[in-house]
């Protein structure tokens, strides 16, 4: 899988596969955001799934891949306390927002945060017409969550700071998606990054449950969410990072936030929320915006 990896960087079968793994990783995200805010709530869930992670992945990274190279441990170490803020942020933002309502904002302003990071860092440039692009899917995001927001039952009070947190954590996410596109460029074997970010990235959560005395054994259905969470991480953030390694940072974080569309259709499905004519055009412009991107 590795010489693959390497064999196709910068190459048409590269975009491809980028594209790919971009959509996939936006379906994934969207299951792992709505899993963490169903039957438990989101601190709880949160810590188990990374439980999980550390478990599943620690003989991958121990014994499996190479281990990352000294002069790489400083990013690392970067993105263990990047990803610590963001669980908190996120987590933080689904206790006091709507789902529907702050999952758009977030992945809202983490592609624009994430372009400009691209575009300062790696030096990669959008044309007008994928400016054209991002503008169609912001519209998208932005209106959905607004348009939800009439919809559902808020609690006035804590609105407004969700809606702040909600903004954090888009910023958050495009500081880890430039940390780990870094990080994932700079380790020879991107696999040896996949496998130790996993296993670093999950002791957060379950070492201050644990400090706290917070920690409990299990139930047998958030032992199962605990597992099928973990999986899904994998899938979620393996295929993103991949395909900022294979491609265009900043193409990737866009088709990423088609997740907000597999957000919609999951919170239809599964948690009983209410589509209509107008949220499947917002839908629609949101996947318009990010055709464009990767097509102009």
């Amino acid at each position: 899988m590795t010489e693959w990896v390497l064999s196709v960087e910068g190459t048409a079968a590269g975009t491809r596969a980028a594209m790919i793994l971009a959509l996939s990783a936006a379906l994934l995200h969207a299951l792992f955001g709505a899993m963490q805010k169903g039957r438990f709530d989101p601190w709880t869930s949160r810590t188990a799934i990374d439980a999980a992670l550390v478990v599943i992945s620690a003989p991958v990274a121990l014994f499996v891949v190479p281990w990352p190279p000294l002069e790489l441990w400083w990013v690392l170490a970067g993105m263990v306390a990047i990803h610590f803020a963001y669980k908190v942020l996120m987590a933080l933002t689904y206790d006091r927002g709507a789902y529907t309502v702050v999952y758009p904002v977030v992945r809202g302003t983490a592609p624009l945060f994430t372009v400009l990071g691209a575009m300062a860092i790696f030096g990669e440039t959008f044309s007008s017409v994928q400016w054209v692009g991002v503008g169609l899917l912001l519209a998208g995001l932005f209106g959905l969550s607004a348009y939800n927001m009439a919809k559902v039952t808020l609690n006035r009070a804590t609105l407004v700071p969700a809606l702040g947190l909600a903004v954090a954590t888009g910023l958050m996410v495009a500081v880890y998606t430039t940390w780990d596109a870094y990080g994932i460029r700079a380790t020879p074997d991107p696999f040896t990054f996949l496998a130790w970010f996993f296993f670093l990235t999950g002791f957060d959560f379950p070492l201050i449950a644990l400090a706290r005395g917070k920690w409990r054994r299990p139930s047998p259905a958030l032992l199962r969410l605990a597992v099928i969470g973990a999986f899904v991480a994998f899938g979620s953030f393996g295929c993103v990072m991949l395909a900022t390694r294979l491609d265009s940072v900043g193409e990737a974080a866009i088709l990423r936030e088609t997740s907000t569309v597999f957000a919609a259709v999951i919170g239809w499905v599964w948690l009983k929320e209410p589509v209509g004519p107008r949220r499947l055009a917002l839908m629609s412009l949101i996947a318009l915006g990010a055709a464009v991107v990767e097509f102009g």
